[in-house]
């Protein structure tokens, strides 16, 4: 029963990265718009005040917020692609028809039983319009439920054929036949149920807010101490894009999670002070500043003769954590070789969140440096209190420099270049990685040069029959396997460049970083198989 739930959230966490990892897109975007309308830039440049550039960054941020207000939409679709086993894009077509009959049959029940209250102002009457039909406000929920619904009834009944004259009706049709009937009953069910749980969700943000800055420490924390788990994605989630994180009503629209109030706005440019909401976002100071501190420490610990590889290999991680915010190759680098700095680094995650809220500081960096830059500097320091950050993530930079060059001498911990043979290390540099493509694994057959590195892949998982299903997130190769105890871990980390793998009953996730993509279209080449995305 425990192997099987968490299968089903390795699954289900996977599954929403295709959504969640849209949304930053949309933000950027929005804070490229804003540059065009800001008024300190336009004062400093007048050349901006004219109506084509105010125009065109009022078009572009005002289009993208249209985004933040469909998140259930968007979610149902991703998740259902996600969680689906084949033919994923009709399972996409086919949660979005789910999702039109979903609000349309909830919308009829309340009104049949006049439940719906005047539209003309919804503001705290848990109902809201969504695609212009007003029905009670699930938020994101909503999607996710139709999500998982939708993919449970394709991956069902994807597949059934008819003879004869029914055959019209076969596969993605009799999936939508089948999905009507449950979705129309859903609709009128959560009808009833939907408040309750509301009622829930409420109490439970009212109790979080109420813990206060030791909430957020245990937020901040937990968020970086289920790294290893992959189920970091189900601690944020919920605050970033559901009433958890806040609610704000900004230029007349209603706006639920943290990551949502914040886009909006930024896209409205009367809103002076950013909400308190901002909290719950990630903040990034581990990742532009704390983890850098923790990779010089590792670098002036390393045995001097190793320290030459130990640079080669921690300056991209740094950069990639820098500006990216991409930080599993390094947390990787000595999560499981020296877990207390991985629980040492996930208090400092914490306990910096914190800080930025005692501070009232309300920039954010969530994926590195770029997000930084333009999601802070265009709003001003009234608004962020940027320069605020900028000292703190310095202030943890000597905390994190600090504790991890105590305690790996203290301990002696085998972090990078600590290792008792140069060959040892777990991390491996660019150029690395271009050597190892045209290897293969010892004492297997010569490969054509190009496939050399999803030969060595395939082979450390066990071989083509070994493995199920193949897919990637933001950094990890995630895989499905018949029998993972045929993985081979120290070829996967000394001849792929994987800097972390984890296996979890038949799930098994393979640190590669920011070129995962480039590694699961490789290996889905060489074994010929179409890919599941």
């Amino acid at each position: 029963m425990k192997d099987t739930l968490m299968n089903g959230m390795q699954r289900f966490a996977k599954a929403m990265f295709i959504p969640v990892l849209i949304l930053p897109i949309a933000g950027i975007l929005i804070a490229f718009g804003n540059l065009f309308t800001n008024p300190q830039l336009i004062e400093t440049f007048p050349i901006m005040d004219n109506p084509v550039t105010t125009g065109f960054g009022s078009i572009l941020s005002g289009s993208l917020v249209s985004i933040l207000t469909n998140l259930g939409l968007i979610f149902c679709v991703g998740i259902a692609v996600g969680l689906a086993d084949k033919k994923k894009a009709e399972a996409g077509f086919t949660s979005l028809l789910g999702f039109l009959v979903f609000i349309h049959a909830m919308n009829n029940y309340l009104s049949f039983n006049d439940l719906l209250v005047d539209s003309s102002s919804l503001q705290g009457t848990g109902q809201t319009m969504v695609l212009g039909v007003q029905v009670l406000d699930m938020g994101v929920f909503l999607g996710i439920i139709l999500g998982v619904i939708t993919a449970l009834v394709h991956n069902k009944y994807a597949d059934i054929e008819f003879d004869n004259a029914f055959q019209i009706y076969g596969g993605s049709r009799f999936v939508f036949i089948v999905l009507i009937p449950i979705v129309v009953l859903s609709a009128i069910l959560m009808s009833f149920i939907w408040p309750v749980i509301q009622s829930a969700i409420d109490s439970t943000g009212v109790f979080i807010n109420q813990a206060g800055n030791f909430g957020l420490f245990l937020y901040g924390t937990l968020e970086r101490l289920l790294i290893p788990t992959g189920l970091h994605h189900l601690v944020y989630t919920p605050f970033l894009y559901t009433s958890l994180g806040g609610v704000a009503e900004i230029g007349g629209e209603v706006f639920e999670g943290a990551r949502n109030i914040y886009f909006a706005e930024m896209a409205d440019p009367t809103v002076r002070v950013l909400s308190e909401s901002v909290i719950w976002d990630a903040r990034g100071i581990s990742k532009m500043f704390g983890l850098i501190g923790a990779c010089l420490a590792m670098y002036h610990t390393a045995k001097p003769e190793h320290k030459a590889k130990a640079k080669a290999i921690l300056i991209p991680a740094v950069f990639t954590s820098f500006i990216a915010g991409v930080t599993e190759p390094i947390e990787f680098s000595f999560m499981f070789i020296a877990p207390v700095l991985f629980v040492i680094h996930s208090v400092l995650s914490g306990l910096s969140m914190v800080t930025l809220n005692l501070l009232n500081v309300r920039a954010i960096g969530p994926n590195g440096f770029i997000d930084f830059l333009l999601y802070n500097i265009p709003l001003g320091v009234e608004r962020t209190r940027w320069p605020l950050y900028i000292l703190v993530g310095l202030l943890y930079f000597g905390l994190y420099y600090t504790l991890f060059r105590f305690l790996i001498t203290r301990f002696n911990l085998k972090t990078i270049g600590r290792e008792d043979k140069a060959e040892d290390t777990r991390l491996y540099s660019k150029k690395d990685y271009k050597e190892r493509q045209s290897s293969t694994a010892p004492g297997s057959e010569q490969v054509h040069p190009q496939d050399g590195i999803a030969h060595t892949i395939v082979s450390a998982l066990g071989g083509d029959e070994n493995i199920k299903t193949i897919t990637n997130c933001y950094t990890r190769l995630r895989l499905t396997l018949d029998d993972p105890g045929r993985v081979d871990e120290s070829v996967l980390k000394d001849q792929t460049g994987a800097s972390g793998v984890i296996v979890k009953d038949r799930n098994v996730q393979v640190v590669y970083g920011l070129q995962v993509n480039k590694v699961r279209r490789s290996v889905e080449a060489y074994l010929g198989r179409p890919s599941e995305d």
